[in-house]
């Protein structure tokens, strides 16, 4: 093997298209018989997998990356483990983050705390896999994080300055143009990059153009000639449907355009149902959603807390960071009123199963503002109580559902859990889902993330909410074509991107 190459697809600012520029790398070089493998240093986001823990790691068993990263191996063809992203923090509130690093849960800090107490050993950690993906792969495609420029975070800039170093990476810098000021921010990035990182700059690409390219070919070359860095290519406003990273990406109300994740796909209104989600304060893996938003027919709308379930054919909860404060959130927004008037099928997924229950005890372990416990909205006759113990693995289960939303599935589900809290269900209830799943004829609790991604889950979930709509699910008339974002995003990136000067030396 030529020596290991870093490609650091870094920045102007926060959600310019980082993420399926490095995706669309990860699946081209895979694609042409190179191995590659994804890494970001520093990950901050609620939307987490389990995965392994990297060999070299002390200790076995699972940990959590974050969601970008997971997506990131898939599309290198790579199994996907603890090194892809060794630091993760995990918002909850109050100006802390849990501080995952090598996929294990060191503790709840304060960015203070954290930058004067713990960087450094996030950094060892980062550097330390860095190291074990290029000793194992010809190219380690990096994602930084926000813009690589910002001069307040110079000295303990993981992500993106200190990864650039430590991994000698070649610099691709990306800029979303629909913001406006495409070629300022390019160019004030560089001018503000440190100058030895600034020399490792190979190139930019401008994302989410819309229009006739030739349009900017003055603002290229002019770009060009003051920065001596070539514009690489341009990507067209084109979204492959990769998972989002975290909430930023999630619409506000279900009332505007871009409020129904999931369009309608050409399928006829009257035959179409709709998936309510509540948009909990401290959403965690929404990504769970992705595959139902996916079903021609299917529309997944979030739904404010305050927001009505009127128009809405079914219910998934979905996980939060903090089950407590949420479910206050939701009581204070009167969701509770909205929910028991709601006669569909239910289902609740990890935070989302302990907010349908109806207790949660030892609840001061999640939140300042309850001592002990805290009644929730009781559409399930289970008790969870928490604990500081965190519960994190890869699980398959035997499914097994005779009655409620997944009636009629059988075979095996595969998904992670993570997820604090244990759950006692009552024995007179079955357990389609995992020993500490719960159904009644209507409403589904589960721990396992990933549900929806299992055919025979999503498909027998899909039916269940079209018997409640009384309406035909649509056949395969609607001529919907089946698409990869994986391929997409690879598509997206080699037509539009000259990848010359980023393939493998030698």
């Amino acid at each position: 093997m030529s020596e290991s190459r870093t490609i650091l697809v870094a920045g102007t600012a926060s959600h310019v298209g980082k993420s399926t520029v490095a995706a669309g790398l990860c699946r081209h070089f895979a694609d042409r018989g190179v191995s590659v493998a994804p890494f970001k240093a520093q990950n901050m986001s609620n939307n987490a997998r389990a995965v392994p823990v990297a060999k070299g790691v002390d200790g076995e068993g699972w940990g959590e990356i974050g969601v970008s990263q997971y997506v990131q191996a898939r599309a290198a063809r790579v199994p996907a483990n603890t090194d892809h992203n060794p630091v993760l923090l995990k918002p909850r509130g109050d100006a802390e983050s849990q501080l995952v690093i090598d996929g294990r849960p060191v503790g709840h800090f304060g960015a203070g705390d954290y930058y004067d107490e713990h960087w450094e050993r996030a950094r060892d950690a980062a550097e330390a896999a860095h190291a074990r993906l290029a000793a194992e792969h010809d190219v380690v495609v990096a994602e930084g994080a926000g813009s690589i420029a910002e001069i307040n975070l110079r000295h303990r800039d993981l992500a993106n300055l200190e990864t650039a170093r430590f991994a000698s990476a070649d610099v691709l810098l990306v800029v979303d143009i629909e913001r406006g000021g495409a070629f300022a921010s390019l160019y004030g990035t560089l001018e503000l990059m440190p100058d030895d990182v600034r020399e490792q700059v190979s190139g930019a690409v401008v994302t989410k153009f819309r229009g006739d390219v030739s349009l900017l070919e003055p603002g290229v070359e002019e770009f060009e000639d003051r920065s001596g860095v070539p514009i690489l290519g341009v990507l067209p406003y084109d979204d492959p449907g990769l998972p989002e990273e975290d909430s930023v990406g999630l619409p506000d109300d279900v009332e505007r355009g871009p409020g129904v994740v999931g369009a309608d796909d050409g399928v006829p209104v009257e035959r179409s149902v709709t998936v309510a989600v509540p948009r909990l304060p401290r959403i965690s893996n929404f990504t769970d959603l992705e595959p139902l938003a996916r079903v021609p027919g299917v529309r997944v709308a979030y739904v404010p807390p305050e927001g009505s379930l009127e128009t809405a054919d079914a219910v998934v909860l979905p996980g939060t960071k903090n089950t407590v404060d949420d479910l206050l959130a939701l009581r204070e927004a009167d969701f509770g009123d909205e929910l028991a008037a709601f006669d569909g099928p239910v289902v609740g997924l990890c935070g989302g199963y302990q907010l349908i229950g109806e207790r949660i005890t030892n609840a001061g372990v999640e939140s300042a503002d309850v001592v002990d416990a805290v009644e929730g909205f009781g559409l399930l006759p289970v008790e969870t109580r928490f604990s500081e113990e965190k519960r994190v693995v890869g699980s398959t289960f035997d499914l097994s559902a005779e009655t409620g939303p997944l009636a009629g599935a059988t075979g095996p589900v595969s998904g992670y859990e993570i997820h604090a809290g244990r759950t006692d269900v009552p024995e007179h209830l079955p357990n389609p889902v995992g020993p500490e799943s719960a159904t009644t004829e209507r409403v589904l609790g589960t721990y396992l993330h990933g549900l929806f991604e299992n055919e025979n889950a999503r498909e027998a979930f899909v039916d269940a909410v079209y018997r409640h709509a009384g309406c035909t699910r649509p056949g395969d008339e609607t001529g919907v074509p089946s698409s990869n974002p994986y391929d997409d995003a690879a598509a997206l990136v080699r037509e539009h991107v000259d990848l010359r000067a980023l393939h493998p030396r030698g």
